[in-house]
């Protein structure tokens, strides 16, 4: 009687960690996509623009760059803003 439970208890044990190694495909969303993205090629530069504040004048930058992978090899994009006062023409 004592086999019989020990034998079922690993078995049920067996079943358990068998259904845990099944693989879920990640999925990944970006609530900002204009600041972040995930997989696919490097989004497209765009040129500098400037901005007129009035009194003065803003150029800003916009960069892409490759942070990082997620688990499953996917690249992170992430978008660098750089800004810098210019004269206004």
């Amino acid at each position: 009687m004592k086999k019989v439970c020990v034998l079922t208890v690993c078995a049920f044990a067996a079943l358990s960690l068998a259904g845990c190694a099944s693989t879920i495909a990640p999925t990944y969303q970006a609530t900002l996509s204009d600041q972040m993205r995930i997989g696919g090629d490097m989004p497209e530069q765009k040129e500098p623009q400037i901005i007129n504040g009035g009194s003065y004048c803003l150029q800003v930058t916009e960069k892409w760059k490759s942070v990082d992978k997620t688990p499953d090899g996917q690249k992170i994009w992430t978008k660098d803003t750089f800004r810098k006062a210019v004269p206004c023409h």
